[in-house]
């Protein structure tokens, strides 16, 4: 008997945030969330991705034992604003059991259908910031810290289901090796003189907090064709400095602006944190820390988490300055793998980005509509 419960307090959001690791127990290429940094995005009085967005949690029970959970998400703006009648899903997951999966996606059904929505599509979380995506191809890599693992039956559950292909996902890598210095030293210092911009370096998180609004304006231009853009508020800039940006390695993260100090181009790069949090089993004390700043400082391979340019300076050659930046900083740390984020794959703008450095699609994800 399959059962459906609906989740409000702190102790069953730990729970919903917690299923996938007894459902992945022992799998090496799954990697856990920290679960209090997981249960305090879902907190509706801390997180302001709330202010435009409304969330449901729900978890599957089979026999009394927990069977699966999906998170069902109406974005106020997207729909209000932008006249999408989109109902979003997504922390999809659950035993091989495609009848669970029914009555997940059916209660999110019933909630678009209540809202006088349009279609589903997921999985994908509250905006472009957020995880996105089931996998479809890849299993047998490891993941990361801002994507979703999942078995290769969750695509065969939604199929099964009527659920349809929406936005295909590419998930790239290439060796650093690939990235020859010595040209881009050479473009770099010709874009430079030509348009009067200027690389800018980090080495301490507080230097880089000041032009952290400014890279979210020059994010929204770059992305806003995007059909998958929804904007980001002010208050969820001031989340995501606080969540990320003091995390990362202050010398990844790489910005380019013009004679007049004015940002024009961004790139944020993560080492990886997949074995450290894999090690720290989702919690951060009493070793998950030492773990996590150990990778900070010496992992070998890195995620390219976003990458931006100004519409004002795109096909100019601007990314040249930043790849010249990034291979005087990894070069000497010993740097092997660049792992891309999932792109999409109608973004012919960012695949021109990386065509030179020979990558690899080594994952595939996909998100999936039905009309309700």
């Amino acid at each position: 008997m399959i059962t459906i419960k609906e989740i409000f307090t702190k102790k069953e959001l730990k729970l919903f945030v917690t299923f996938p690791f007894s459902l992945y127990k022992d799998n090496k290429y799954w990697v856990p969330p920290i679960i209090k940094d997981e249960v305090e995005s879902f907190n509706k009085n801390t997180n302001p991705v709330f202010e435009h967005a409304d969330a449901r949690f729900f978890l599957a029970y089979k026999n009394n034992t927990i069977a699966g959970r999906v998170c069902a998400i109406i974005n106020n703006y997207e729909v209000e604003k932008q006249q999408i009648k989109k109902m979003r899903f997504g922390w999809l997951d659950m035993v091989d059991d495609v009848e669970v999966t029914k009555i997940l996606l059916e209660k999110v059904k019933e909630i678009g259908f209540q809202n006088k929505l349009e279609y589903i599509e997921g999985p994908i979380g509250f905006n472009n910031l957020d995880k996105t995506g089931v996998l479809i191809e890849g299993f047998d890599h490891i993941g990361t810290m801002i994507t979703w693992y999942n078995h290769p039956y969750y695509k065969d559950h939604l199929e099964k289901l009527g659920y349809k292909k929406e936005k295909e996902y590419l998930e790239n890598k290439f060796d650093f090796k690939n990235v020859d210095a010595v040209y881009y030293n050479r473009v770099s210092n010709i874009i430079k003189k030509r348009f009067e911009l200027k690389a800018l370096d980090f080495t301490k998180t507080k230097d880089i907090m000041p032009y952290v609004d400014e890279m979210f304006e020059v994010f929204s231009h770059a992305y806003s064709k995007l059909s998958t853009f929804v904007p980001i508020s002010d208050a969820q800039i001031a989340f995501f400095k606080k969540k990320y940006i003091s995390f990362i390695n202050p010398e990844y993260i790489k910005f380019v602006v013009d004679k007049n100090n004015k940002l024009v181009a961004f790139a944020i790069v993560m080492p990886s944190f997949s074995e450290a949090l894999q090690k720290g089993k989702g919690k951060l004390f009493p070793f998950g820390i030492f773990h996590l700043l150990k990778a900070r400082k010496h992992a070998k391979d890195v995620t390219f988490y976003l990458i931006g340019v100004h519409p004002e300076y795109q096909n100019k050659g601007v990314t040249a300055i930043l790849f010249d930046q990034y291979t005087k900083t990894f070069t000497p740390r010993g740097i092997v793998n660049c792992i891309r984020t999932p792109e999409l794959e109608e973004n012919e703008a960012i695949n021109k980005i990386w065509k030179n450095f020979n990558p690899v699609t080594h994952k595939r994800r996909r998100t999936y509509r039905i009309d309700i």
